[in-house]
């Protein structure tokens, strides 16, 4: 019988693709496991600073930084300080792993999670570090010589690691709420059960403004007859952006009432859980939310992210006939109509991306990643 946790570190920072998963494990152990302490460690100036500590969450910082590619002065003055802090990043791990005295170190992706791991691997401490990609970030890489387990979302992802016996397929953690209701419940609860399919779309940060003005041109088409019901979150700026464009094109949103045009989609667990079709970028969280869920997807990777590992996301779900993926530099607001519609008005084929989405998803994400850290033994 393995024995339990009494102290973890969670390693983690960058994007909430890789805190998330951090604090959706930590909030599975605590039910386990009331008695059991966390300390979140991860960059001075990533956004797990704001996110772990609103989670009731124990933080720390190691001085760690990305590197950047340019030749440009300002990049290579970053470089500097990025190579300054590795050598003060090992220090900084020993301390925190010798005043916490974890019995596990779990890193969920970013670079903040290299100089913990590392140390922990070194000072004898079971180590375990998930990738939400499906294929390794670079830190990943970096860490699977010294992790004891490699945890990722798909069996296809274990294809791209040097050693596949550390790999564990467990899946990426999807919060309780997007379960807490059917479909069929789902639609009603937001007045959203009139028989036509619900389209689901948003943007990330990167690229967004250029892909709402494909929103806009996309939901200009909708508007002669609404066939479908849509929800787009377009974020704070580009709402009022998009709401222009459309009234040029003479589109009056009131009188359009199957489209919404949100700033935010808040309530995104029962949005999603209701949606028919999500058209997306390919982050983590949302892929891994898309197959829990059994939810076909159109996606547009960006192509601003590093590695392209957002168009490598899409390609594998592609691959098992869950989503359609258009490149941005392919892709017009009259091209994602045209494609949502292909697959909305033709039932056999959105069943059949429904059941492909469906068997990638793992539900039970949490709990595999649990068993699989409090069975690693040293």
């Amino acid at each position: 019988m393995p024995k339990p946790l009494r102290r973890v570190i969670f390693t983690c920072g960058g994007t909430a693709g890789h805190i998330n998963p951090a604090i959706a494990l930590a909030q599975l152990m605590a039910e386990r496991d009331p008695g059991t302490e966390f300390l979140f460690v991860g960059a001075e100036r990533g956004l797990e600073k704001d996110l772990v500590p609103k989670a009731g969450y124990e933080f720390r910082t190691v001085h760690i930084s990305s590197f950047h590619r340019s030749l440009r002065p300002r990049e290579l003055r970053h470089n500097f300080i990025s190579v300054y802090n590795l050598t003060r990043a090992p220090g900084e791990a020993r301390r925190i792993l010798r005043e916490f005295r974890p019995d596990a170190v779990i890193g969920t992706g970013g670079y903040a999670s290299y100089p913990i791991v590392k140390a922990a691997a070194r000072a004898g401490i079971p180590t375990a570090v998930h990738e939400s990609n499906a294929v390794p970030g670079l830190t990943t890489e970096m860490l699977e010589p010294y992790a004891d387990r490699i945890m990722v979302g798909f069996e296809s992802c274990r294809k791209h690691y040097r050693h596949p016996e550390k790999v564990v397929v467990t899946g990426t953690p999807v919060r309780a709420d997007f379960f807490a209701q059917t479909k069929e419940e789902a639609k009603r609860s937001l007045g959203l059960d009139d028989g036509r399919p619900l389209i689901v779309s948003f943007w990330g940060s990167l690229g967004a403004a250029g892909m709402n003005g494909q929103m806009a041109e996309f939901m200009a088409l909708e508007a002669a007859k609404q066939p479908f019901r849509h929800i787009h979150g377009a974020g704070k700026q580009g709402c009022a952006r998009m709401r222009a464009r459309l009234e040029e094109k003479g589109v009056d949103l009131e009188a359009c009432p199957a489209l919404q045009l949100r700033e935010y989609i808040y309530d995104m667990a029962p949005v999603m859980r209701a949606a028919d079709l999500v058209i997306c970028r390919a982050g983590a969280s949302t892929i891994s939310e898309l197959t829990a869920l059994g939810v076909p997807a159109l996606m547009v990777p960006s192509p601003y992210v590093t590695n392209n590992h957002q168009e490598k996301n899409a390609r594998a779900l592609e691959e098992a006939g869950g989503a359609v993926v258009l490149t941005e530099p392919a892709c017009s607001g009259a091209a994602l109509f045209q494609a949502a519609c292909g697959i909305l008005h033709d039932e056999r084929r959105r069943e059949a991306m429904e059941r492909a989405m469906s068997a990638l998803g793992i539900r039970d994400a949490a709990e595999r990643i649990y068993q699989t850290v409090l069975e690693i033994e040293k």
